[in-house]
């Protein structure tokens, strides 16, 4: 081997040492990357949830979805007939829905059904994991799969498995089970779009594991990031208004 050779190949192993490593993403950055997909800062959408009930009947529902920063949200149902002039509101930890016919707004649970299918309210008007968990990572073939463990009993599950695609951290599905371990139900994210610059699952179908028959899809018919609600449309006296 001549020594210009010999020379050349030492500075290209010096250069792959000396070349920094990527490290795995960390569990918060993988949250954040889910938050940042899934529940972008501020929002207006329109969407519909499909739910699929034991005894074979399905109830459909339209909502217009409106979210400012970490810990507000609000929905307006449209259809169907019996429910137009509900409302759900979030402000921080605290959720409540405006009924038109008492003319007043009831305090709700994040755990409890979301109008009666397989989503709980927490589901729908989720703030952020990363406030609400912490996690671990481990590899699935081209997936990452993100464990999540609940910090408070306030949270909407105990433990939460996601997979993530390694090549964009799209959510694919999910698992979420009690704290004993049990399977409350299992997620399918799918029909990705571009929502103006946004790339996120249009769909999620919501299987329940206790209840067999049961299921219910969310889908988003539109979701425009580029807005800033005012504060004032996340207060209980403007609800019904």
């Amino acid at each position: 081997m001549n020594s210009r050779y010999l020379m050349g190949a030492l500075l290209v192993g010096a250069a792959l040492l000396a070349a920094p490593a990527y490290a795995d993403p960390s569990a918060l950055d993988l949250m954040r990357s889910y938050d940042r997909i899934m529940g972008p800062e501020n929002f207006d959408a329109v969407t519909r949830m499909v739910a699929h009930r034991d005894d074979g009947t399905v109830r459909s529902y339209k909502m217009a979805v409106l979210k400012k920063g970490d810990d507000k949200f609000r929905i307006a149902f449209q259809e169907p007939a019996a429910v137009v002039g509900q409302e759900l509101l979030r402000q921080g930890d605290n959720l409540w829905v405006y009924m038109p016919n008492l003319k007043r707004a009831v305090r709700l649970a994040n755990r409890d059904s979301f109008q009666g299918g397989d989503f709980n309210n927490a589901d729908v008007l989720r703030v952020k994991y990363e406030a609400d968990y912490t996690g671990t990572v481990s590899a699935d073939g081209d997936a990452w799969v993100l464990e999540l463990k609940a910090k408070t009993t306030a949270a909407s599950y105990d433990k939460i498995k996601l997979w993530l695609r390694k090549a964009d951290t799209m959510p694919t599905k999910g698992e979420y089970y009690t704290a004993s371990g049990k399977m409350l139900r299992k997620a399918e994210f799918s029909d990705l779009k571009d929502f103006d610059g946004l790339k996120r699952p249009a769909k999620i179908v919501m299987r329940n594991m206790l209840a067999t028959q049961r299921w219910s899809e969310m889908a988003w018919d539109k979701l425009n990031t580029k807005v800033n609600p005012p504060a004032t449309k996340f207060v209980l006296d403007d609800l019904g208004k």
